[in-house]
């Protein structure tokens, strides 16, 4: 996020431009990653949620189509490295979970919930790990 600007009836949020599409619209573009292309992926995907995970910071909704590719001005538009420069989005069932306690609230995406939230057992950021390997999976 560049900058927050509020009026009387808005918050405005600036942040950066992100052109690539979904990772979810790659996918079905590609058919599949490689291997090699998938462990570049999962890498960055997990050292992100690692940030957030230390923060105590759980999306709750990881899917592909929550994870935006950049597409920076360093790539070119076509090169397959443009897939590994992304960001994480929509934090909206996001939590910060506070010391000593876990979740219980049932949301996210069918099939890439972990089974725990299904079943209204307390949770915690392990969840989104478990997201990570539907993801893996589709990759």
């Amino acid at each position: 996020m560049h900058e927050v600007y509020e009026d009387k009836d808005y918050i405005h949020l600036v942040m950066e431009c992100l052109k690539g599409g979904e990772l979810f619209d790659k996918i079905v573009e590609k058919g599949n990653y490689t291997e090699a292309d998938t462990m570049k992926l999962m890498q960055k995907l997990l050292e992100a949620l690692f940030y957030c995970h230390e923060k105590r910071i759980v999306h709750r909704d990881l899917k592909p189509e929550n994870i935006i590719l950049a597409y920076s001005t360093k790539f070119n538009l076509y090169s397959s490295e443009s897939d590994f420069d992304f960001k994480i989005v929509d934090f909206g069932l996001g939590v910060k979970l506070r010391p000593g306690k876990k979740e219980t609230l049932r949301c996210g995406s069918p099939g890439y919930v972990a089974p725990e939230v299904l079943v209204k057992s307390p949770y915690d950021c392990k969840i989104d790990v478990f997201s990570c390997g539907i993801i893996l999976y589709i990759l």
